[in-house]
């Protein structure tokens, strides 16, 4: 099915802050930017600026917590070393359910950064091909970060990574084949089976842990990105059963950012609803419990013939 046009993004990685260390700084400055609300403690020894763009959102700011910590672990690390798994993931740019609490280093000897509780050191396995370079910072290629998350993440998680990076132009082929270089370490069964259900074309983490929930208590795959004519012209839904009229729509927090988005959202809606689909819009408080919601609007055989992906549920 073709893809709604323009609908493809791009890795784009984050604009890094920055970072001031402590070993860097007398303690009594060190105390003074903190006390004036200048400078936050990102982890022990890192700093930076309290203040960050005006517009910034919540998560935006966990996220340049993170990239902080990146940026001051990289700073005090002497040996080689290379930005992995989830922390590879936020500077490539790829969107994430949660946050990192830790920042993943991968390699040789990294025996310094294991003496602080905000860094998880790895030790895995080092191939040059995997190794790469990112706004100046030593990360894993694409494909293996999003391979190490899949393997070591809950899948919901897993999901909404791998989706981002293959909606962002990451090749199937590719994430194949690093998955499948994995084989023999823990958690490869789970990114394996979290790989054949992702989809390049989720445009949201919302809209992967919709797709998620349904997959994984047994519902049939539902479609992505599917077109409807109406008489407003067409638009793409972001998921749902078109054998069955029905969409799903997930609403973020951000998707409304004023009065006359919710007005054009609400036409957009009733365009849809007007040419024969049924319209199931989904919050993240309407994750748990979706299934049930859905069940009712989709013929009797399937529930009938419901079988739980237990896959996803590890």
């Amino acid at each position: 099915m073709p893809r709604r046009p323009g609908a493809r993004a791009r890795i784009e990685p984050p604009v890094l802050p920055t970072v001031w260390l402590a070993r860097d700084r007398p303690a009594d400055v060190l105390a003074e930017m903190v006390r004036s609300g200048r400078w936050e403690r990102t982890a022990r020894g890192i700093y930076m600026a309290t203040a960050g763009p005006a517009d910034e959102t919540p998560f935006e700011l966990r996220r340049r917590r993170v990239l902080a910590n990146v940026v001051g672990t990289d700073r005090r690390l002497s040996s080689a070393h290379w930005f992995s798994h989830t922390s590879a993931a936020v500077i490539w740019g790829i969107p994430a359910w949660k946050m990192p609490t830790t920042t993943h280093v991968l390699g040789t000897r990294c025996a310094s950064a294991s003496r602080t509780s905000s860094v998880t050191t790895h030790t895995g396995r080092l191939v040059e091909a995997d190794l790469t370079e990112v706004s100046g910072l030593p990360v894993t290629t694409l494909a293996r970060t999003v391979a190490d998350c899949l393997a070591t993440l809950p899948p919901l998680h897993g999901l909404v990574i791998a989706d981002g990076a293959l909606h962002r132009g990451l090749s199937r082929a590719d994430l194949s084949a690093a998955v499948a270089a994995q084989t023999a370490r823990n958690g490869s069964a789970r990114a394996r089976a979290v790989l054949a259900v992702a989809d390049d074309g989720a445009e949201s983490p919302g809209e992967s842990a919709t797709r998620f929930v349904v997959l994984r208590d047994g519902l049939p795959a539902p479609m992505t990105q599917i077109p409807v004519m109406t008489r407003l012209g067409q638009f793409w839904s972001d998921l749902g059963w078109e054998e069955w009229l029905l969409l799903m729509e997930y609403d973020g927090r951000l998707k409304y950012a004023s009065g006359s988005d919710l007005v054009e959202e609400k036409r957009r809606h009733d365009a849809l609803v007007e040419s024969g689909r049924r319209v199931l819009r989904v919050t993240h408080q309407d994750l748990n419990g979706l299934t049930k919601r859905v069940l009712p609007l989709l013929p009797a055989s399937v529930s009938r013939s419901l079988r739980p992906r237990r896959e996803l549920f590890t």
